[in-house]
This record gives C-alpha cells, sequence and structure tokens, in this order.
C-alpha cells in the first residue's frame, strides 16, 4: 500500500507539473516566438522544442499522469470493483458522446479537434479525452456523493449527488472551453461559434448531460457500496479538481475572458470546497493512514487487575 501511496502522489505532482510546463509554453514562450527566434539557431532549437513539448508532449503526459494517480487512488480508497464500476462507464460514454459530437453536431454542436492531445480514434476523438472526463467526473462526483452521506433516502442523496457532480464538471468547462479553442494554437474549433464567448450554448447542455448519465451509471454500480471516506481522504480528488480548473482559469484570463472564469470559481471551485468541508473530518489515525499509506492499529485496551 506504501507503494501505491507513492506512485500515486508522484503521478500527482507529475500532472500538475505537467499543466505548469504547458501553461508556460503556451503563455509565455510561443506568444514571444519572434524574439526568441531572433536568438540564432540556439534559440530556435529552445523555440522548436518547447513548442513539440507543451503541445504535443505536454497535453497528454498531463492527462496521461492524472488519469493514472486517479485510478490508484480509486483501487486503493474504492477498491477494484468501485474503480472499473466509474471509470468503464465514465469512458465509453463520453467517448461515445464526444464521437456523436464531432460526426454529427450532437449534443455539443459542430466542432472538430486539432493536434495536440494525441492520438485520435477513429481519426476524430483524441484518445486523452475520455481519460479525463473518467478523472475529473470521478473528483466531481465521489466528493458531492461523500458529502452528502447523511442526507436520507438513498436514493434522494444519489440524485443530488449526480447533480452536483454534473454542475462541478460543466463548471470546469466554462472556464476551459473559450480559451482552448480561441489560443494561437487551439487544440480544438468552432465550425460555428456560439454566444458565450465563441462557444455554444449547446455545449454545456451537452457536458451537463454527458456527465450526469455516466455518473448515475456509477450510481446503479455502487449502490449497494457505502462510501464511507473521510475529509483527508478525499484531498486527492480536491487537488485534482481545484489544480484543473487553475489551469483552465489561467488560459481563460490570460486570453481574456473574466465572465467564464467567475463561473467556473462559483458554480465549481467554491462548491466543492464546501462540500470537501461537509465530509466528516476523520481520525488522526485516519490521517495518518492516507499521507503515508501503513495500517496505523487503534490503541488496546487492556484490563489490570
Amino acid at each position: 500500500m506504501k507503494q501505491l501511496v507513492r506512485a500515486e502522489r508522484f503521478c500527482l505532482i507529475g500532472h500538475i507539473l505537467s499543466k505548469a510546463f504547458g501553461l508556460a509554453g503556451l503563455l509565455l514562450v510561443i506568444p514571444h516566438a519572434d524574439v526568441i527566434l531572433n536568438l540564432a539557431v540556439a534559440g530556435q532549437s529552445a523555440f522548436q522544442w518547447s513548442v513539440e513539448k507543451s503541445l504535443a508532449g505536454g497535453g497528454v503526459a498531463d492527462i496521461l499522469l492524472g488519469t493514472v494517480a486517479v485510478s490508484i487512488y480509486a483501487y486503493r480508497t474504492l477498491g477494484l470493483k468501485s474503480w472499473l464500476a466509474f471509470m468503464l462507464p465514465a469512458m465509453c460514454i463520453s467517448l461515445g458522446s464526444e464521437l456523436l459530437g464531432t460526426s454529427t453536431g450532437f449534443p455539443f454542436g459542430d466542432y472538430s479537434y486539432l493536434s495536440g492531445l494525441g492520438y485520435k480514434i477513429a481519426g476524430l476523438v483524441p484518445f486523452t479525452i475520455p481519460l479525463s472526463w473518467f478523472y475529473m467526473g470521478l473528483s466531481s462526483y465521489l466528493i458531492a456523493s461523500v458529502a452528502l452521506n447523511t442526507v436520507k433516502p438513498s436514493w434522494l442523496r444519489q440524485a443530488v449527488a449526480i447533480l452536483l457532480g454534473a454542475m462541478l464538471f460543466t463548471a470546469w468547462d466554462f472556464c476551459l472551453e473559450p480559451a482552448m479553442s480561441q489560443t494561437t494554437f487551439p487544440f480544438w474549433y468552432w465550425s460555428q461559434p456560439g454566444a458565450f464567448f465563441g462557444t455554444p450554448l449547446q455545449n454545456y447542455a451537452g457536458w451537463f448531460g454527458t456527465s450526469a448519465l455516466f455518473m448515475s451509471v456509477a450510481a446503479l454500480l455502487w449502490r449497494n457500496t457505502p462510501l464511507q471516506l473521510e475529509r483527508s481522504q478525499l484531498s486527492m480528488p480536491l487537488v485534482v479538481y481545484l489544480s484543473n480548473i487553475a489551469f483552465a482559469a489561467v488560459m481563460s484570463l490570460a486570453a481574456g475572458f473574466w465572465v467564464p472564469v467567475l463561473l467556473g470559481l462559483g458554480l465549481g471551485a467554491a462548491p466543492i470546497l464546501v462540500l470537501w468541508w461537509m465530509a466528516q473530518p476523520g481520525s488522526a489515525n485516519t490521517a495518518i493512514e492516507e499521507a503515508t499509506g501503513i495500517s496505523v492499529a487503534p490503541p488496546v485496551k487492556v484490563a489490570l487487575k
């Protein structure tokens, strides 16, 4: 277990550092290409290397590391069956929606992916996209579900958790969408730009509906699996969620989009912090076990004559 915690932490740190490296390339290196190219051959080589790593390699490595980190976490805390019961529906349903969307325009709108996010499935959807739906979807839904553990009856708790989880997930896209489709080197583009800073409003309905669908499937598969997690055990998905929304927010702010960021923070970052705080605080032993991976046995009381 200790080795798993170390691997999870290593991948989480790599996930965050990959985002930071990508931001540096997209916001600092590429916009100042003219200055860098004037540094002769060495400058041109450095610029080309930065572009390749930040666009082609950075986005793929970022998502892969996030997927591995969340997968290890889910395996440790939820178990193999519960992890797969969320991951497989999330990836299959989101991939189906993305393939449908890039082929027909439903449910997100008329859009196409460009290069930068890896090999495209059927030439349409980068293989990394359903991975990101999985790890951000699990982080959103798990925190919402655990925070509502005391709500009765169970069907009401599950329904509210699905709605909150889908809202948190869609809030991420409020920050992400305008910047990622309108940067100097966009990752996707809209054939018909929409009313919300170039994004069709239909896109957000598609995000909410798709995420609510796979969260509903997970809730059904998890119906006999109580989520008895404590606040300290939710720190990892909280960090994943906040780091991803922070990346999207910085990208949008750099592009001059303030309203999407405010919506993302108001409907995503703020609520998830409240939900995380609503979870049971837990014991000192739980915090130690979560941080180190070492099981701490409770003190044994011995009766003396």
